[in-house]
């Protein structure tokens, strides 16, 4: 199931965050380049202090614990009211 999950995030060439059961981290910002049997071949940047770089590796889909993907966001810094459509369920809002 989560090989399939994985080749269906690869074709829409979503950004996903990914766990790594072995080691214990969190991959933010990931893209799927390629899966190739048991291999998830991905691309990220992390973003330190003093340098931006961009990593390319290579997983075995079982050390995947789990993929998380941003839906949205809103800024908390934004001074006015969040525009809501007047047909907008109240369950919604």
């Amino acid at each position: 199931m989560l090989h399939r999950k994985l080749y269906q995030i690869c074709q829409d060439k979503l950004d996903v965050c990914l766990f790594l059961r072995d080691q214990g981290r969190w991959l933010e910002q990931v893209r799927i380049l390629d899966i190739e049997g048991d291999v998830v071949t991905v691309r990220y940047t992390t973003d330190d202090e003093d340098e931006i770089a961009s990593w390319e590796e290579i997983i075995r889909i079982d050390n995947i614990g789990s993929v998380t993907r941003k839906l949205s966001t809103l800024s908390k810094r934004h001074d006015s009211a969040m525009l809501i459509a007047e047909d907008c369920p109240e369950s919604e809002r």
